[in-house]
């Protein structure tokens, strides 16, 4: 039963509401044990008193604190309103949902609990749910615009688009004036608004209502755009012409504009001779402008080409623009245009910079200048450099004539660095790319390109002492804290990868974690803006944020760091030593081969350098401490990492049930991803769940049936069904044994099978490896000859430096001992010092 207060402690009750408001935290807790002492039982003050413990970050005692509370007053909607404020604080928003639900029962008409119950269910993306609880703070508030707004939001996320647009209809029909222009928030609505009926397909009603509010919006441009693409929708070519030449005068760099006007123009992609005249009237209109010059280097052909190709290289080589290669790299897809830049560049490299151009080229002066050769060296190290034009000697060359001519250039030694990382010299890439850092030391963006070489090439402490160049290095934990809290999710993820090659698991794990956190907190960080952008107005910006976090899990940095996560539990699973460290000894086999003493030696070292890591990392945060490093300037107390080397992470008793944090979200957002289904298939396997490892072989082999690493798995699964201790049940082995055949029939010789497979891609590096891995295992006995045969791949003509790292973690799979180094060409005459 609840309990009454006094009217004096009522007040005192309303005091602790104020102070948990106001953030008073101390004062709340001191008048809520006041309270207390006279009323012991009394369950909403016992709520409150939780509910402030809670943001003091005493969550679990807020918790029992709580729970009693809910003992004392069952019917308390205060007490069960702060058990789901509770449970949203722990990110459990299924019980938080449930508890607002039932403390909404107790008392229907409070406006808090239904806001935060549509604010919980809109992040849990129960649109129904979420249209149930805008339509009651509707009807209970129908003069505040917001509730409208957000009604008419919870039927546009749900996809009733007409009836989001007739919320905004009634809400425009009640009002008696119309709002001032300077009023954002309602110019914000009626443009939303005009999306709404846009999405429906209606462009004319759409354009309609654009004419009749657009001059009253203050987002000009978004009309300007929305007008010209309606129009150009509705086929009002005249019209749509005029839109789009304005865009272009407000923006004559932005190539969709041009892409509308052609359209709206009526030209043909195959009329070459009329877009170029409509990109040469604004060459002639805008001369400095770059769009214009560019975008018909994509569609000319021939001679028309070269002649465009020929103007607009010399223009851009004669500034000096840096970027020129990556501006025009996409041409290369086309072999011929690829062939024709190169022979340009090659004539300017030699002198002949007006034969080819039939006196179109801009005639500058010093055209001959050092500045200008040394631009044309630099595009031709790059376009050698590039993959669909590789030679990595002339590139190494190039570069270095560039070199000669502006010693001290960032740009030059930058790419010299990419194009030994290329030839597979990692060490030297990262030791180039570190010299180029030095030559500009308050560059951010070429301290962290030094750093990325340095984590490929396995140096993390010097890739993290040049981070914390640019990190204020204040906090426990130092550069590697700031990193963490800045998000710096490329940084982690190369970090966790550089300690996977070395196979030091634990701290991998570490970074991993670390960078799933991170996706975990951009999911959460939405919360606020559920409210925030109602009270804002930017409604079509929140719209456009909750759509883009409905694919967060499909980001490629998620995508890669997952893969990588997976790929260190299941060398986990296979190798339970590694938790004990790198063990270089026994790295090669897969736990069962090499000799016991040998083994139990390098096991015994591994676990003596893995305490001085441990007894060193514990050192370092007791100095930290010591020194009063544990806060930040603003004062605020740091929470400290209890296991900063990942050690509880690697010693998982269960390595395959914990690599499904990382790759249920992958199945689920990326299933057309072929790596995604590959990864999924290794550890269904390993878990023996044949039913949902087929399920992945069924999807990698619907995404690109000629996969190599598909090709073996189909070998791994008809090897592990021939040896199932325990036979599965009737249904499950019928589905497993009639969906395979589809894949891989009984009745096959599978030695012939796989010789047809190297008989089809005998030109591929990987289907090549991909064979001999499959003739291993269905010829174990022929070992050295696979082995032989695998580094005779290095000698394919297109063999690649990835294929040659995939090739050395295949023997290191097989448990081989032998490694082949080879230096590229293009370092064989090399000089050593940088300068």
């Amino acid at each position: 039963m609840p309990q009454q207060l006094s009217s004096k402690d009522a007040s005192l009750f309303r005091q602790v509401v104020r102070h948990y408001e106001n953030k008073q935290y101390k004062k709340g807790i001191k008048t809520a044990e006041q309270i207390l002492r006279k009323n012991p039982n009394h369950g909403d003050t016992q709520a409150m008193k939780a509910l402030i413990m809670s943001n003091q970050g005493q969550l679990e005692e807020a918790f029992v604190l709580a729970k009693t509370a809910l003992k004392n007053d069952m019917k308390s909607h205060v007490c069960w309103h702060v058990f789901g404020l509770l449970y949203r604080a722990e990110k459990n928003y299924e019980e938080a949902i449930k508890a607002y639900k039932f403390a909404l029962k107790l008392e229907p008409d409070s406006q808090p609990i239904q806001r935060d119950l549509a604010l919980l269910q809109v992040q849990m993306r129960d649109y129904q749910g979420y249209i149930q609880s805008r339509s009651a703070m509707l009807q209970a508030r129908p003069a505040f615009r917001q509730n409208w707004t957000a009604l008419a939001i919870a039927h546009h996320l749900a996809g009733n688009l007409v009836d989001a647009e007739n919320v905004l209809t009634t809400y425009e029909e009640t009002l008696k004036t119309p709002p001032p222009r300077s009023d954002m928030e309602h110019s914000e609505a009626v443009l939303y608004k005009n999306t709404i009926i846009a999405e429906s397909g209606n462009a004319e009603k759409a354009l309609e209502h654009l004419e009749v509010v657009g001059k009253r919006s203050t987002d000009i441009l978004a009309v300007m755009e929305m007008r010209a693409d309606y129009l150009l929708r509705l086929d009002r070519r005249t019209e749509a012409e005029a839109a789009y030449i304005a865009l272009l005068d407000r923006n004559p760099e932005n190539s969709s504009y041009y892409d509308g006007l052609i359209k709206a123009k009526g030209i043909l992609e195959r009329d070459h001779k009329a877009l170029k005249k409509v990109y040469d009237e604004w060459v002639t209109k805008y001369p400095r402008g770059d769009a214009p010059r560019r975008i018909p280097l994509d569609f000319l052909e021939g001679g028309d080409f070269r002649e465009a190709a020929d103007s607009y290289l010399q223009r851009m080589l004669r500034k000096g623009v840096p970027s020129l290669f990556a501006n025009v790299k996409t041409l290369y897809s086309n072999p011929v245009k690829r062939d024709t830049v190169q022979e340009l560049v090659e004539g300017y490299a030699s002198g002949d910079l007006h034969s080819q151009a039939n006196g179109t080229a801009e005639k500058q002066p010093n055209g001959d200048s050092s500045d200008f050769q040394a631009s044309v060296f630099f595009f031709l190290a790059q376009h050698y450099n590039y993959h669909l034009s590789r030679d990595l000697g002339k590139a190494m060359k190039y570069v270095g004539k560039a070199i000669e001519l502006v010693p001290e250039s960032v740009e030059y030694y930058m790419t010299k660095a990419r194009i030994a990382k290329h030839a597979g010299n990692f060490p030297r890439a990262a030791e180039i790319m570190e010299y180029a850092r030095s030559l500009d030391e308050k560059d951010r963006y070429i301290n962290s390109k030094a750093a990325k070489y340095q984590l490929r090439n396995n140096e993390n402490e010097k890739a993290l002492g040049n981070m914390s160049k640019f990190t204020r290095n204040e906090t426990i934990g130092g550069a590697l804290g700031d990193l963490h809290e800045m998000q710096c999710v490329w940084y982690l993820t190369e970090d966790g990868e550089a300690y996977l090659r070395q196979r030091r698991l634990g701290l991998a794990l570490k970074r991993f974690h670390a960078v799933y956190n991170v996706f975990d907190v951009w999911q959460e960080d939405q919360f606020d803006f559920h409210s925030f952008s109602l009270r804002k107005g930017m409604i079509r910006a929140y719209i456009d944020m909750v759509r883009w976090e409905d694919h967060l899990r499909d980001h490629p940095f998620y995508t890669r760091m997952a893969l990588s996560a997976v790929k260190a539990y299941l060398l986990l699973h296979d190798q339970p030593d590694l938790a004990h460290g790198p063990l270089p000894s026994i790295n090669g086999s897969s736990g069962g081969s090499g000799d016991s003493a040998e083994r139990k030696k390098a096991l015994k070292k591994a676990k003596r350098e893995q305490q001085k890591l441990e007894k060193a990392e514990a050192e370092k945060r007791e100095a930290k401490k010591m020194s009063g490093a544990a806060k930040g300037t603003d004062g605020e107390t740091k929470k400290e990492d209890t296991d900063p080397l990942g050690t509880k992470l690697v010693q998982t008793q269960e390595p395959l049930k914990d690599a499904m944090k990382f790759l249920t979200p992958l199945l689920e957002h990326s299933p057309g991803n072929i790596e995604t289904q590959v990864a999924g298939f290794e550890v269904y396997l390993r878990r023996k769940k044949y039913l949902l490892a087929l399920k992945c072989l069924l999807a990698a082999h619907a995404i690109d049936s000629s996969n190599p690493k598909l090709h073996v798995q189909l070998v791994h699964f008809r090897r592990a069904l021939d040896s199932i201790s325990e036979p599965l049940p009737s249904k499950v082995s019928e589905t497993v044994v009639n969906r395979f055949e589809t894949l891989l029939p009984q009745s096959l010789d599978l030695l012939e099978w796989n010789n047809s497979f190297l008989a089809s891609h005998k030109a591929s590096v990987s289907h090549v490896q991909a064979f001999l891995n499959a003739q291993l295992l269905l010829n174990p006995k022929n070992r050295s000859e696979s082995e032989k045969d695998l580094l005779s791949t290095l000698d394919l003509e297109n063999a690649s430096i990835h294929d040659a790292i995939d090739g050395l973690e295949l023997l290191t799979e097989w448990g081989s001992d032998q490694t082949i180094t080879t230096i590229s060409p293009a370092y064989e005459h090399e000089a050593d010092d940088l300068s």
